[in-house]
């Protein structure tokens, strides 16, 4: 099997492939659109390439015009995988995106995968309604496998005790924690303003907890942006694997603030950690996530108000680890990597 693109040290790349690889197949990684290309054509009967994130191919070329090659060159590719039984998987992991340079040449790409895969890998049930207008998903194609929980991934064996004094965060305070990359999309910059916002009228016992990479946006820049008056620890780099556990151990709740969402393993990896989250309340994920104690929704139409009113209410008061429990049980990794490994068996049967 080819994985495109085989980003290294990928935690959900890992897990999802953990049962696959001890049944027997051999995984190999294409990590360029060139790498793709000369690894596709070696493939053949029994043989699987399996497309992940489409951003290298058409949104990383350097014009228009080889954006187009690269899209064409592709529709070859898979005409070629077809006619020598190979077989093609695409996972949506988004509904475009975030960042889109050439955007009708993405839209063709979707529909090119759409029409080409044999096997489209969804993660939540909203998944074909939610790209509906960017690409029809053919309901006999799809296979929904949840994104794994990341049980055992990164746990260090802290404590909430030991995390908090790293960070000198009293017991008394509220820790409010984002931890993944900082992108535009994902409305950082309305999480800080409405911690503050909530945290004047809660007295002060906000803390604010930032860690991650920032992307697209000058690192300077988005570090002034910051409220003054509000406490914030940040880390504004990337996050070892090792101090993932550190961060989460010290939060109270998680809040994802984002202006586009459609698969989120950072909400997994808060409920890993038993750490309740705050999620944009756009109608599909209020489905996926109905009922969940551990769950709260603000108004997209409104992040900066709606998170502060959730914030300065602490709406989890009285939740336990036994919340999450009915969420977490089905999605154990080796549980989901058993359910990739069938379908990728089935593909290679019908081989």
């Amino acid at each position: 099997m080819l994985v495109f693109p085989a980003y290294l040290n990928n935690a959900f790349l890992n897990l999802i492939e953990l049962s696959a690889r001890a049944d027997g197949f051999e995984v190999t990684g294409a990590h360029t659109f060139d790498d793709l290309v000369a690894g596709a054509a070696r493939l053949g009967r029994g043989d699987t390439l399996h497309v992940h994130w489409t951003t290298p191919i058409a949104q990383q070329a350097q014009s228009e015009a080889e954006a187009a090659r690269r899209v064409a060159r592709l529709e070859r590719l898979f005409a070629g995988l077809r006619s020598r039984g190979a077989k093609l998987v695409w996972t949506v992991h988004n509904r475009l995106p975030h960042e889109l340079t050439f955007p009708e040449l993405e839209v063709r790409l979707y529909r090119l995968l759409a029409s080409s895969a044999d096997a489209i890998h969804i993660m939540a049930p909203h998944t074909p309604a939610a790209i509906s207008d960017v690409a029809t998903v053919d309901p006999r194609k799809i296979r929904q496998i949840a994104h794994p929980s990341y049980e055992g991934v990164y746990d260090t064996g802290i404590t909430r005790t030991q995390a908090r004094a790293s960070f000198e965060i009293s017991e008394h305070e509220r820790a409010v924690l984002f931890l993944g990359q900082i992108r535009p999309y994902k409305g950082v910059d309305d999480l800080a303003r409405a911690t503050a916002r909530a945290n004047a009228r809660r007295g002060g016992d906000l803390v604010l907890m930032l860690a991650g990479a920032v992307k697209e946006m000058p690192r300077a820049e988005f570090a002034a942006s910051l409220p003054t008056e509000q406490r914030t620890i940040s880390h504004l780099g990337f996050v070892d694997d090792a101090d993932i556990a550190r961060w989460f151990r010290a939060a109270d709740v998680a809040c994802f603030p984002y202006r586009a969402i459609l698969n989120s393993g950072s909400v997994h990896l808060a409920a890993t950690f038993r750490v309740p989250v705050i999620l944009p309340g756009d109608a599909h994920l209020r489905e996926q996530f109905a009922g969940e104690p551990w769950v709260r929704f603000f108004d997209p139409a409104d992040p900066e108000s709606s998170i502060a009113d959730l914030l300065a209410d602490d709406p989890f008061a009285g939740l336990t680890d036994g919340d999450f429990d009915a969420f977490l049980a089905p999605i154990a990794p080796w549980d989901i990597s058993r359910q990739y490994s069938a379908m990728l068996a089935s593909l290679a049967g019908a081989a």
